[in-house]
């Protein structure tokens, strides 16, 4: 999927986690491939010159070179290096595996056929197994650090309303016609207040929402659900996923309302709201800070998809609390991470995959991990600011 972590808001943090479920459903009925292929393809790891190589340890074995993978450095480490690795629920990962192999890179494809078969093995069997066929890498900048930083998205669920009306009055749009043809788009400003912009996105409301943050929320993140009514009364559950932007700058809000002076801004977005109940006449000073704008597509939400997020940018949809976002130029798309991170949101040191981008996540080490939907996810996103180091898991 496209930046739906993408627009995320780095301090309104927002999002939670598994669904074992969807685990069982995907291991029985053997998942194959769908999905829509990544734009580019992210530059493979190139080993580094044999001055660089690795110290090697006799007793445990050679271990390989380190590589070069695109901004990044990786440096091989042992299996006992990586923090918890024999406590994580692989099961609960393997879900988010199975989704990689849908469109799998090329050097993982070969070991898919495994994979699918693993997916009712014991974590045991598939602890041991990663140890035979993958080779962990730490994952490090250029300039040899591998301290990073991990945030979290998530996918709203909003009430909204098929017409404008009884107090629905902020609309949500498909992109507009020959959007790809001026670059960037107009501003979100620009959207709400020129002629020109209005009448290019006249007719292309998807839906209403009430409240003018929980708009900017779902532009946040990228994509949500839309609890909604219909012109003749019935109500679904529908999907709006990312379809476009105005390719203007991200600005966050948050960093804008310190800049006010206010000096509390967590959590999001119930601080926010109650900000605007108390300044209602700088409403739109507030949203316009914000330049960048997301256009969307609407999907079924059938029951099965219920328990996944949407697409990434790998072209396969979000497990929750397994899937993150990467900057696809340190970690190729659909590489298995492992993920090391303390900080107020808690100890997360599990097994992750790599099926998202954003124009936010950017470097070596960094990552935004996808909690999942609704309002507990939410929560547990907005606290999630903390320290990171991640290893790449890659085929021996």
């Amino acid at each position: 999927m496209a930046p739906r972590a993408s627009s995320n808001n780095r301090t309104m943090k927002h999002f939670p986690r598994v669904a074992q479920t969807a685990a069982i459903i995907a291991a029985l009925i053997g998942l194959a491939s769908c999905a829509v292929a990544p734009r580019v393809a992210p530059p493979q790891p190139q080993a580094l010159p044999e001055a660089q190589v690795a110290t090697r340890t006799p007793d445990d074995g050679a271990l390989p070179p380190p590589m070069l993978q695109g901004k990044s450095r990786w440096v091989p480490v042992r299996w006992s290096e990586l923090p918890g690795f024999a406590d994580d629920k692989l099961f609960e990962a393997w879900n988010a595996w199975l989704k990689s192999c849908e469109r799998p890179g090329v050097a993982f494809a070969p070991l898919c056929a495994e994979v699918r078969r693993l997916s009712i093995a014991s974590g045991d069997e598939q602890r041991a197994w990663m140890v035979a066929r993958l080779q962990p890498f730490r994952i490090e900048s250029a300039q040899g650090s591998a301290d990073g930083l991990l945030t979290s998205y998530y996918e709203p669920l909003l009430k909204a309303r098929r017409q404008a009306g009884a107090g629905y009055e902020v609309p949500l749009y498909r992109p507009p016609i020959g959007l790809g043809n001026r670059k960037p788009w107009f501003t979100r400003q620009d959207i709400d207040t020129l002629p020109e912009a209005r009448a290019a996105l006249k007719g292309r409301e998807i839906a209403w929402l009430a409240d003018p943050i929980d708009a900017l929320v779902l532009h946040i993140q990228g994509s949500g659900r839309l609890a909604i009514t219909d012109a003749d009364g019935s109500q679904r559950t529908v999907r709006v996923a990312f379809a476009g932007s105005n390719d203007q700058p991200y600005r966050s809000v948050n960093q804008w309302l310190l800049s006010q002076g206010v000096s509390k801004i967590n959590p999001w977005p119930d601080a926010t709201k109650a900000w605007v109940a108390q300044n209602p006449q700088r409403v739109q000073q507030l949203l316009w800070s914000n330049p960048r704008y997301i256009f969307f597509r609407e999907e079924v939400l059938s029951d099965f998809d219920a328990a996944f997020g949407p697409k990434g940018a790998q072209g396969v949809p979000l497990t929750p609390g397994r899937s993150i976002a990467v900057d696809p130029g340190s970690v190729p798309y659909g590489t298995p991470v492992w993920l090391s991170s303390q900080g107020t949101a808690g100890n997360l040191q599990k097994l992750v995959f790599a099926q998202d981008t954003g124009s936010a996540i950017v470097g070596s080490v960094r990552a935004d991990y996808f909690a999942g939907t609704g309002f507990e996810a939410g929560e547990f996103a907005s606290r999630v600011n903390q320290p990171l180091r991640l290893w790449a898991l890659w085929p021996r």
